[in-house]
């Protein structure tokens, strides 16, 4: 402390030294100039020459006090930074506390002598600051410099490692230098089961077109308002053809989608075939799934179903007429199904033909019927059931004439199902072709919440696919489906709801719509539909904005934040872990406890205590799921109407209440009991013969 206090002091005094020499050498210097002027100038006998020479002279002081002035500011300021980081005593004493100079008259200029004092000190600090500011562009101009630098590769692999800290599936080539985002994306509305009511859809159309969406695929079934002949293939709470009108109309009018209708055409025909006066055109009697080709009146009723479905939709206002100028340009294209056929070529009339030439001569004469009586319509059928044929038999069909494939794989690895050489035929064949991917309801026929990381692999693994096949077809491929099943059949129960699902379509229509996913935020569309209560920033919480995880339902982004459906889908996600809370629960007092197996209730022999103990938290548990069935009645309430609330709680709650009243009552018979008997126990009759196990009376006939 004295070493640095003596420095200071030394420091002081060379100041001082080094100021007093100025002084003096300025005054010489002064004190000469003006004898020597006081000499050779008289006073007011000047030649013009010399008053010339004169105004000089004070122009030239007049820019020197300027620069003197500023370097006055300069220097003030960087006394005031010395002081603000090394206060004194006083300073740091008082604080922040200022103190305001009582205002004075304003003094005169010092002499110009005086002004000449600091100078060169203050020139010199002009020069630094000057030299600092240009380092500091110097060194933006290089950082900007080195981003130009990077090439290709390097920023692609600067991308997938911020891919890898958010969790999003990396795939080669898909970056943002990498290829276009298909011309059209379709978001697929399967209504066969859980159909929302329309006023949620019609909320859901400005979200899809703000991320990216071009269209909806609408797959009807029984939701259709088929009419005359038709009315019994709709369902009793099927949509109410003015209301369905209105949401056309809003799709094509204020949102600028198109729509695709999607009309089963052979197989998944359960909701026709199903029906009494239709089974006796089942391939199958015993099934409805597919539809037999090979009956007159299987083709009747086909066209009569699209042909309701394609006059609604080119005329939704009910106004135009059926001339083929009254197309609106949003209705360009029909799905007509055509996959999974399960059951074709068996019965008598189709055993004749090959399964190949039954295929394609229904789906070419259904594309013949439509193109004849609307000439303007494209055709679209789903591809899997053209896999497995030649080459040859698809060219001499000449089906590439009548419709356009959708190929559709939901895995991660779609070259797994659609080979190189696959892909090769349906080029040569098909001028163009489509793809589909998925959202929701391709990764378990019961799934409650789908998985997001899944889903979003597949759809970015899609734009490779797309980028690197479409080259093949001599119009490229369309665009791309984003399907989101909601029964994998007519028969089989709900997938997960289109609410609870709505985080995965987000995330994977905004990456399709942008060609990648993009890792700025404040660059993805996502962030823009998303009302978050927080604006995500990775830099103040060094954490990335979007964390996801393998097999993981969701990101932590989506449970704060507000979107069409999100309280649907936080509830399912309180659903899920409440079931699993209590799918553990049962298995652990039935399978892996000793004293409430099917074991101790099949021959009544237990401990009554730890039948209590076991049994205890179970009333709790069932009243539990009763309120999150009523609260499932409250929330689903404002989506779907009663028949889907109703469907939803008897699949997921229900079963899991049921089986809890079992171990109840279980549990009650196994404290009933007050003596016991001998062991060992003795194994029944009914359970020998269940296992196969030689019975004590076969031992006897032995013997």
């Amino acid at each position: 402390m004295h070493s640095n206090l003596l420095i200071f002091i030394w420091r002081r005094k060379l100041s001082v030294l080094l100021l007093a020499s100025a002084v003096v050498l300025l005054g010489l210097w002064t004190w000469a100039i003006l004898d020597d002027t006081t000499k050779t100038l008289p006073a007011f006998s000047q030649q013009p020459s010399q008053q010339a020479t004169g105004e000089a002279n004070y122009q030239h002081v007049h820019i020197i006090q300027k620069l003197i002035a500023q370097a006055n500011r300069v220097l003030r300021a960087e006394r005031q930074k010395e002081n603000a980081e090394h206060p004194s005593p006083a300073q740091r004493l008082l604080g922040n506390v200022r103190f305001v100079r009582p205002t004075q008259a304003k003094k005169a200029p010092l002499p110009v002598a005086d002004s000449y004092l600091f100078e060169q000190e203050r020139l010199k600090i002009l020069e630094q600051q000057q030299r600092q500011r240009n380092a500091g562009m110097d060194e933006l101009n290089a950082n900007a410099e080195d981003d130009r630098m990077l090439s290709s590769a390097e920023r692609q692999t600067q991308y997938e490692h911020e891919l890898q800290r958010m969790g999003v599936p990396a795939v080669a080539g898909i970056g943002p230098d990498g290829p276009h985002a298909p011309a059209e994306r379709l978001v697929h509305l399967d209504l066969k089961g859980a159909p929302p009511k329309l006023s949620f859809l019609k909320q859901l159309l400005p979200v899809l077109r703000a991320l990216g969406a071009t269209g909806l695929l609408i797959e009807y079934e029984d939701m259709f308002p088929y009419s005359g002949s038709l009315q019994p293939l709709a369902a009793h709470n099927a949509y109410k053809e003015a209301e369905l009108k209105d949401f056309l109309e809003s799709a094509w009018v204020e949102h600028g989608l198109s729509v695709m209708p999607l009309v089963q055409t052979f197989g998944h025909m359960e909701y026709a075939l199903k029906l009494s006066g239709f089974e006796q055109m089942r391939e199958l009697p015993e099934s409805p799934q597919s539809i037999c080709p090979s009956q007159p009146q299987s083709m009747a009723l086909l066209e009569q179903m699209l042909t309701q479905v394609i006059e609604l939709h080119m005329r939704p206002s009910g106004n135009a007429t059926s001339s083929a100028t009254e197309l609106p340009i949003k209705f360009t294209h029909l799905h007509i199904g055509c996959d999974e056929v399960q059951r074709m070529g068996e019965c008598s009339l189709c055993r004749q033909r090959l399964r190949s030439e039954l295929f394609l001569s229904h789906v070419i004469g259904l594309a013949h019927f439509v193109r004849r009586r609307w000439p303007h319509l494209k055709v679209i059928i789903w591809d899997d059931q053209l896999r497995d044929m030649t080459l040859s038999e698809l060219q001499n069909s000449q089906i590439g004439s009548y419709v356009e494939p959708m190929v559709w794989v939901y895995a991660s690895d779609i070259y797994h199902f659609i080979q190189p050489q696959l892909w090769n035929t349906y080029a040569k064949v098909f001028p163009s072709a489509w793809a589909a991917s998925a959202y929701k309801g391709a990764f378990g026929e019961s799934v409650l919440v789908p998985p997001l990381q899944q889903h979003l692999e597949n759809n970015i693994r899609w734009l490779a696919v797309i980028a690197k096949e479409g080259g093949r077809f001599a119009k490229g491929l369309r665009g791309l489906a984003l399907t989101g099943w909601q029964r994998y059949d007519h028969f089989a129960v709900l997938c997960e709801l289109l609410p609870v699902g709505m985080p995965s379509l987000m995330t994977s229509l905004s990456t399709v719509s942008k060609g990648y996913f993009s890792t700025n935020p404040r660059d993805n569309e996502l962030l823009r539909v998303l009302r978050c209560v927080f604006q995500p920033d990775s830099r103040r919480s060094g954490h990335p904005w979007l964390e996801l995880h393998p097999n993981a339902h969701y990101s932590q982004l989506f449970a704060v934040c507000s979107y069409p459906g999100h309280l649907v889908f936080k509830y399912a996600l309180r659903l899920y872990d409440k079931l699993v809370e209590v799918r553990n629960y049962l298995q652990q007092t039935r399978e892996h406890s000793a004293w409430l197996s099917d074991y101790n209730v099949r021959h009544n022999f237990s401990s009554p205590l730890r039948v209590q103990e076991l049994t205890a938290r179970t009333p709790q548990l069932v009243e539990e799921l009763r309120a999150m069935a009523r609260e499932a009645q409250q929330l689903l309430w404002e989506v779907y109407d009663e028949h889907t609330v109703a469907e939803f709680v008897e699949q997921h709650i229900y079963p899991s209440i049921s089986a809890l009243h079992q171990q109840l009552a279980s549990g009650q018979t196994l404290l009933q009991r007050r003596t016991w008997q001998q062991r060992p126990l003795p194994l029944t009759l009914e359970l020998q013969q269940d296992m196969g196990l030689v019975t004590t009376v076969d031992q006897q006939q032995e013997h």
